[in-house]
């Protein structure tokens, strides 16, 4: 964990190798977790949901599959009803929402380019072993944990103390809690418990619009989600930082704040394990394997897509295998840059074709024990017709590109631009159409240097001709701070 005054850095390694990246600055900490006392804006029937203001900068998104119950959340009360009772299913969103109306959300999904937060009424509150559902009825286990009879265990140990509590909601009994005890359920119970009273208090007196509850900072939703068997120790190389980790692991989650250590070294923690080399290359586009193939990854707003090439590999045997050998660490590799992007949504990946089954089952399979290593969800289709693979994954928090990154000023995000020769012609016509419209007494034509190079160049007979035709004098302006696709026609 690398901590500064303006942002928190969490390199999760395994085998010494960085699999994961988290980062959260401190003027734009993120949104998703945090519960809102919501004030309904609009109310769209045509797409069955609504905008509710949230007190962000843009309204949130509320779908109707997304209220639980629209009453209860509403009061800002616990309730039993289940979002799995068939009653609500078939609501129209006329019936659950009105414009005006207060309403508890919590976001499950940060805003992304020109869309607001995705929000929902089921509200859950985490710890460190349990999430509760505060509208809701089921105690569900985590699929990750496999063994019947922990299962079995869990949840008549989670019943029990849910009776002596006399509490009201549902539990989903998280992986972490696998080995956790009668106490360890009890003090996550009597947190939640506490935390959702004080919640359900401060929304009868707070005006709409406005924040109930925030989400804990990186570095305490690390230690409460993350920090478990399978840990060895956490470097944190800030003092403070130090300090306030062991302090919420000790009041919090004790079982784990020997693993929490103070780093000292001379040479910057991240640079010692070449983790600062492993987030400029997850901004990049192109990943080079080690075998010397390299895959393209490219990711836009709707989805991300990898494509996968030998490049330089030319291997020792046939062609086939050569070619298995280049899928079947790009398959490896894959999963580890979605972890490290954070790459959200729908993922295609073009494989090189392979034409045995038996090759294209392996490397299938490869991949699927890869992603399995992901904490977040996600799943995996078979291959399409076009040799494709989909993968869908859970999107919630922003991708790291989206964080560190902004859309080019030049390209406008398209990572090309118009080559001078396009500009020239664009520029001919425009002030054909300028002359037009405005008879003015002369032009000129203000442009980056290349744009006017070839103005001068190349295109001289045609910018002659042009001036011949409207009968008015052109002139010619460079600026070298236009970037190359941009210009001006000044009307003299």
């Amino acid at each position: 964990i690398n901590v500064t005054p303006n942002e928190t850095r969490i390199a999760v390694l395994e085998d010494n190798k960085v699999q994961e990246l988290l980062l959260e600055r401190t003027q734009t900490r993120g949104v998703v977790g945090n519960i809102f006392k919501g004030k309904v804006v609009r109310v769209l029937p045509g797409m069955q949901a609504a905008f509710v203001d949230v007190g962000l900068e843009k309204n949130g998104f509320l779908h109707a599959a997304d209220i639980v119950n629209a009453n209860s959340a509403a009061a800002g009360h616990p309730t039993t009803v289940s979002k799995r009772q068939a009653p609500r299913k078939n609501r129209a969103i006329e019936e659950l929402l009105r414009p005006g109306q207060s309403i508890c959300v919590q976001a499950i999904r940060a805003p992304i380019a020109d869309k607001g937060v995705r929000l929902t009424t089921e509200v859950s509150i985490a710890s460190r072993n349990l999430v509760y559902l505060p509208i809701g009825n089921e105690i569900g286990v985590s699929q990750q944990i496999a063994d019947p009879q922990q299962r079995s265990r869990l949840k008549s140990l989670l019943a029990d103390c849910v009776a002596r509590h006399s509490m009201q909601g549902g539990f989903i009994i998280r992986t972490v809690a696998e080995s956790a005890q009668d106490q360890d359920i009890e003090n996550d119970i009597d947190f939640v418990s506490r935390l959702w009273s004080h919640i359900v208090e401060t929304m009868k007196s707070a005006a709409p619009a406005s924040l109930l509850y925030e989400d804990l900072p990186l570095a305490h939703r690390f230690i409460r989600d993350l920090i478990g068997a399978d840990l060895d120790k956490v470097h944190v190389d800030c003092q403070s930082g130090f300090d306030r980790a062991r302090e919420f692991a000790c009041d919090f989650v004790p079982a784990v704040a020997d693993k929490i250590q103070l780093y000292e070294g001379a040479q910057a923690l991240f640079e010692m394990h070449a983790v600062e080399a492993v987030i400029q290359s997850a901004l990049e586009g192109r990943v080079i394997l080690e075998c010397g193939g390299y895959l393209v990854i490219d990711q836009t707003e709707a989805m991300t897509t990898v494509d996968v090439n030998t490049g330089a590999f030319v291997g020792q045997g046939d062609q086939q295998s050569t070619l298995l050998k280049t899928n079947v660490e790009a398959a490896i590799e894959i999963a580890r840059q979605l972890r490290l992007r954070n790459s959200g949504g729908i993922i295609i990946i073009d494989f090189i074709d392979m034409q045995k089954n038996r090759d294209r089952n392996k490397v299938l399979s490869v991949l699927e024990t890869a992603l399995a290593r992901d904490r977040v969800k996600t799943s995996m289709t078979p291959v399409s017709p076009l040799g494709l693979v989909e993968i869908t994954r859970q999107r919630s928090h922003q991708s790291l590109i989206e964080i560190m990154c902004e859309t080019c000023a030049v390209c406008d995000g398209q990572g090309k631009v118009k080559t001078p020769e396009t500009v020239c012609y664009e520029i001919l016509r425009k002030l054909l159409r300028e002359d037009q419209k405005f008879k003015a007494r002369a032009y000129t034509i203000v442009a980056a240097p290349a744009v006017i190079e070839l103005l001068n160049e190349q295109q001289a007979h045609n910018l002659f001709e042009l001036q011949k035709f409207i009968d008015r004098p052109i002139s010619l302006q460079v600026d070298q701070q236009l970037p190359q696709q941009q210009y001006d026609i000044a009307l003299n």
